[in-house]
């Protein structure tokens, strides 16, 4: 698999991830054995994970498969810290916090360091530069490699990855938002943003939450997420009518190259300017091997044009049209 520089930094990561969100609930040992197993062959290197996924066990599941099946040096491993599972505050940014949240981590992965540690999401209730001395802490002690952040807009990602780029202080690497055909939300602000700071974007639920590989279009099969009663809400602000023609676009564009919606869909999002690595998560080996055999597909100019303008976002003032007002 091709390896790309996350952002502007010398960290050199697989253009696909591995995610780990459903390790330790809806996927097993095994199956979680299997899939870093057939990530690792084909070529694979970054491997994503929080500390809040499964309540600690995807990162403990992570823990115990690396060395027994993957060399620990082969891998990058992320990990992320400030989700909190408390309905009156979500986050917590504060030093103390994600200090303590990262150490429990590392016991967890059975590592001294990971090499990417991302703040999980931005705390209102924390100074943003308390947050970012965290990151400098775990970075200056050797625990983490390089630094990012996750679920950040625009200004927030601006103001971070410019407070970074001051004194000794370490430069941002990655950043880590849902981003996919359905959801172009972070190309307003936070893509322009991060690619003027030099950092990578690391896109989450890049198939749509599963929406994009076709398989809500005849109803909610019975084994899908949006069966779930857990997960149905997740899944369902993707199955209105505008989500449709999308999905029919991108269907039929794989359609004419003799492909899957699913590789159409995620090459896509792959190959946008500012994309490092799209981050890929599946219940199944099966689903995984499938999202990693799009290494071979590039999309013809054609195909990506329709594509765009199928799903474009609407940014007027102040983004366009300005100078019309």
């Amino acid at each position: 698999m091709e390896q790309r520089h996350l952002g502007r930094t010398g960290l050199r990561v697989s253009r696909i991830g591995l995610g780990t969100l459903t390790w330790g609930r809806d996927t097993d040992e095994h199956d979680a054995a299997e899939q870093l197993k057939a990530f690792w062959d084909a070529g694979g290197t970054l491997v994503d994970t929080a500390d809040v996924y499964g309540g600690g066990e995807a990162e403990y599941l992570l823990g115990r498969l690396v060395e027994r099946l993957v060399p620990r040096q082969d891998l990058v491993l992320s990990t992320k810290a400030g989700s909190v599972p408390d309905p009156d505050r979500r986050t917590d940014g504060s030093r103390g916090h994600l200090l303590a949240a990262l150490d429990a981590s590392l016991a967890r992965l059975g590592t001294d360091h990971v090499d990417l540690w991302q703040l999980h999401a931005f705390d209102p209730h924390t100074p943003l530069e308390e947050s970012l001395q965290a990151l400098d802490i775990a970075v200056r002690s050797g625990r983490a490699r390089y630094a990012g952040v996750a679920n950040f807009c625009g200004w927030q990602l601006a103001k971070a990855g410019t407070w970074q780029l001051g004194g000794d202080r370490t430069r941002l690497a990655g950043a880590q938002l849902e981003y996919s055909l359905l959801q172009r939300g972070v190309e307003r602000e936070v893509l322009p943003a991060a690619m003027d700071l030099g950092i990578g974007l690391l896109p989450s639920s890049p198939l749509g939450r599963g929406v994009l590989t076709g398989k809500y279009r005849s109803g909610t099969p019975a084994d899908s997420q949006g069966a779930s009663e857990r997960m149905a809400p997740f899944v369902e602000p993707y199955l209105d009518d505008a989500a449709s023609r999308i999905v029919d676009a991108v269907t039929t564009a794989a359609d004419g190259l003799a492909t899957t919606p699913l590789h159409g869909a995620l090459a896509w999002v792959r190959d946008r300017p500012g994309v490092t690595a799209p981050i890929v998560g599946a219940r199944t080996t099966r689903q995984l091997t499938a999202a990693l055999s799009v290494e071979t597909l590039s999309l013809p100019d054609e195909i990506c044009r329709a594509l765009n303008d199928v799903s474009a976002p609407v940014h007027r003032y102040p983004d366009h049209d300005w100078s019309t007002l």
